[in-house]
């Protein structure tokens, strides 16, 4: 009995060896691999075919011609334009009287003024009446004393007259062809021009001048 025990345990051993070697060695048995990405190849695109674009014909513009403007008319402001009194002020400050000859008469409506003149001794003023501009009755009193004192060396071409709190302003100009100026002038060819002046401006009481000034193209003038 016990002799076929081991045989049977024998030919169970021998038969759970053959099946495991059997199972080690079975050639139909599948290795497992990696799985392998296969990319799609992309079909390249056709080129697409060039299409052939006729031309057009470019339009004909036709520009009509702008008409030309006209300058725009200026229209003044009545409120900005200066008053006649102040554009008379104004343009006689701007220009220069012409010293005026001894024939000379004054055009227009005149009054009758005294002008001091220096006598021929330069020692004293003698007085005179004479007729002058009635809307500028300064200014021409000015340039009748200024009147017979050019020569041949010294002369002047024109003056001007402003008058301002009580002084008068006598702004003078020498010709551009005198060889002296009024710097260079005598005690006696002083008193002839600004003395004269002074005198004459003074003592007409009804302008109320106290004070005279004389100037150069606006610079002071000393004598």
């Amino acid at each position: 009995m016990k002799v076929v025990k081991k045989l049977i345990v024998s030919l169970f051993i021998v038969t759970v060896a053959a099946s495991l070697s059997s199972c080690a060695s079975n050639p139909n048995e599948k290795t497992s691999e990696a799985p392998v990405t296969t990319t799609p190849s992309v079909a390249a695109s056709p080129t697409p075919d060039i299409i052939a674009v006729t031309p057009t014909e470019t339009p004909t513009v036709t520009v009509s011609p702008t008409p030309t403007s006209e300058a725009p008319s200026v229209t003044t402001d009545p409120s900005q334009s200066p008053s006649p009194s102040a554009a008379k002020l104004r343009e006689k400050t701007l220009t220069y009287n012409a010293i005026p000859t001894e024939s000379e008469a004054p055009a227009g409506k005149t009054v009758d003024v005294t002008v001091y003149t220096i006598d021929s001794q330069c020692q004293d003023f003698v007085s005179k009446k004479t007729s002058v501009p009635a809307d500028e009755p300064v200014a021409g009193a000015v340039g009748r004393a200024l009147e017979g004192h050019n020569n041949g060396d010294f002369s002047l071409s024109g003056y001007r007259v402003s008058v301002q709190n009580g002084t008068a302003t006598v702004d003078l100009r020498v010709a551009p062809n005198s060889k002296r100026s009024l710097s260079s002038l005598s005690s006696c060819e002083n008193s002839a021009i600004f003395g004269s002046v002074s005198r004459t401006l003074t003592s007409n009481s009804k302008w109320k001048i106290k004070n005279v000034r004389f100037t150069e193209k606006g610079e002071e003038v000393v004598f």
